[in-house]
């Protein structure tokens, strides 16, 4: 599938990194409550497989995931790995027996995960690590310092285990620190139709040519609920979860989407969103749901 089927292209800023808008996330691959092996292991690959082969290049992962279950699917499924495509991890956090997730945020404890995330993707150096903040819950972030994390990352970058360095789960003053320590690739927060907290973050990021990456683009564990989503994806025969992917493929030249899915009839489905178009209408029916 050719690259303008998937959304068109964006170029990391200060890379040689360039990927389709539509790309994958791995998450759902683990076992439940993202922990443990998948239910059905030849369909996670089949997947993974499908998502290279229909021109996705940019899949999004961690080694918290399962813990270490995708990245070991990743190898598995992929390796040797396509030159063009770009893995991007995440670190700053730990699985515990009760599936719980811990902070590990500490600079030993980034470097064991950086490590971590080397060994299971079979890599000598990962594309772009994200540093997972954790705030205020799961998905809340919070003001508070983040220069020590970014500067044990930058640490790792010199060392050459990284070659970007991005965000998640952060704030726009935390992305203005971390960019005074060393360049900020991506920023990866929640953001969708429903929840749009981020839009003058989505806009300032743009301006540097810097991506934003929403995580739960359909709403995570409560997929998007909305009469206007409804009524817009049936005057376009399409289905409510693609005319969302849509709209946020509308939104900023700057956005990456990375729906997850352990069905290759699902990401047929997520992958085809990058086709449909909105009309003015829609747009404007679909502009109601955030408000």
């Amino acid at each position: 599938m050719a690259s303008s089927n998937l959304g068109g292209t964006f170029t990391f800023p200060g890379t040689t990194l360039t990927v389709n808008r539509m790309g994958y996330g791995a998450m759902q691959l683990a076992g439940p409550g993202v922990y443990g092996p998948p239910k059905d292991h030849d369909a996670a690959i089949a997947v993974l497989q499908e998502a290279v082969d229909a021109g996705v290049n940019h899949i999004d992962t961690s080694d918290f995931y399962g813990p270490h279950v995708t990245n070991q699917l990743i190898r598995e499924a992929l390796f040797p790995y396509p030159e063009d495509l770009v893995i991007v991890t995440k670190v700053g956090a730990r699985r515990e027996a009760d599936k719980s997730w811990k902070p590990a945020q500490s600079a030993a404890e980034l470097r064991s995960a950086v490590e971590d995330n080397l060994r299971n993707l079979g890599l000598d150096s990962l594309h772009i690590v994200n540093m997972r903040l954790m705030g205020d819950g799961p998905h809340g972030p919070t003001e508070e310092p983040v220069g020590e994390r970014i500067e044990a990352l930058a640490k790792l970058q010199q060392e050459g285990k990284i070659r970007h360095i991005g965000l998640s789960n952060t704030t726009a003053a935390q992305v203005r620190e971390a960019r005074g320590i060393v360049p900020i690739v991506c920023v990866q927060n929640l953001y969708n139709l429903a929840h749009r907290e981020d839009e003058a973050l989505v806009d300032e990021l743009a301006a540097d040519g810097i991506a934003y990456v929403p995580f739960f683009p359909l709403g995570g564990f409560s997929p998007l609920q909305s009469s206007e989503l409804d009524g817009v994806a049936k005057s376009l025969n399409a289905t409510p979860m693609q005319v969302a992917l849509a709209w946020l493929l509308h939104r900023s030249g700057n956005i990456l989407l990375i729906p997850g899915t352990s069905s290759v009839e699902h990401l047929k489905e997520n992958l085809a969103a990058a086709q449909l178009q909105l009309p003015k209408e829609s747009l404007a029916s679909l502009d109601q749901i955030g408000k």
